[in-house]
């Protein structure tokens, strides 16, 4: 069976990604920084080359778990590369997936292969296709609530400190930091949600991975109050979250739409991952080096794919 090792293994995601190899007839290789929560597996440092080297021996590729992505991603990448494998990380860091986009990298590298960042660039993907450009692309998220694991926390405290605490959007074809608030508005979701207030401009790592290959002036992304209060509360993770995202592009007069429904945001990003290695290894890709997971794939295809995990409405 094919061997793909999983840095990071130990952790939330990353167990939903080890069992969803498992299930998927790949062979996972179990590594991280902590030895001891590692028996029988490949322990490393993003601090020792060598250590990176030896964990890669024999694999096919790597999936990346371990936040923050600011510390893992590049030493990680750069030993796929030494290995001459792949590589995919379910980083939701802006910072770091910028990062990660400007590395000059021959092997297959797919960043923000996850519930933020990998989902919306495939549906805007998915539902511009046959369009040149457009307008704007939104997306807002309905979650049921968020009850964050100490690794998003973390990975967010590593991105306030990045850009100064200040905020970040895509605007007018560029990344823009700000101190204003953001806004408060509402957003009509698909039933069963309807109508919920939202903060705009809420931004996730769709604002790098959707304009790194669309031609879109503004990207704007939105998330249910409630979710966010529950993130900035910190409550320790006690369930799971039901979830609707819906992707709108606009080009002139004219929108279309994409629809995304779950459950666990961060389970999800379990068969996002996996669907991306297997995509890889198996030769369907439609870039080289460094890519978006909408660049990189048949994105209509890999929606299709990811049922039941999500299933997906396209206009």
């Amino acid at each position: 069976m094919t061997s793909v090792l999983v840095y990071g293994a130990y952790g939330h995601t990353g167990r939903f990604v080890v069992a969803e190899l498992r299930e998927r007839g790949f062979t996972p290789v179990l590594s991280g920084r902590d030895a001891a929560k590692l028996p029988g597996g490949r322990p490393a440092s993003v601090d020792d080359p060598a250590s990176l080297d030896r964990a890669l021996e024999g694999v096919a590729a790597v999936i990346n778990c371990a936040g923050p992505f600011a510390a893992t991603a590049r030493p990680v990448i750069e030993a796929a590369a030494r290995a001459g494998v792949p590589y995919v990380d379910v980083a939701a860091e802006i910072e770091a997936n910028l990062d990660t986009f400007a590395l000059d990298v021959a092997t297959p590298v797919v960043p923000a292969m996850a519930f933020f960042g990998g989902l919306a660039d495939l549906l805007a993907t998915a539902a511009m296709a046959g369009w040149a450009a457009a307008d704007e692309v939104h997306v807002a998220y309905g979650l049921s609530g968020w009850h964050p694991t100490p690794g998003t926390l973390d990975a967010g405290r590593v991105s306030r400190e990045r850009r100064g605490g200040k905020r970040i959007r895509f605007a007018g074809g560029r990344l823009e930091h700000r101190e204003d608030a953001l806004p408060s508005l509402e957003w009509t979701f698909p039933e069963p949600l309807g109508t919920r207030p939202v903060l705009g401009e809420f931004s996730m790592a769709d604002i790098v991975t959707i304009p790194r290959h669309l031609k879109v002036a503004d990207v704007t992304s939105y998330m249910t109050a409630d979710a966010a209060k529950d993130l900035a509360a910190a409550n320790e993770r006690d369930a799971a979250e039901e979830f609707v995202v819906e992707v709108v592009v606009r080009a002139g007069a004219e929108e279309r739409r994409a629809v995304a429904r779950g459950e666990d945001i961060y389970a999800v990003s379990a068969p996002l991952a996996v669907e991306a290695v297997d995509r890889i290894l198996s030769g369907r890709t439609k870039a080289t080096g460094v890519a978006s997971a909408g660049e990189m794939f048949d994105a209509a295809g890999f929606l299709k794919a990811l049922h039941p995990h999500i299933s997906v409405e396209l206009s």
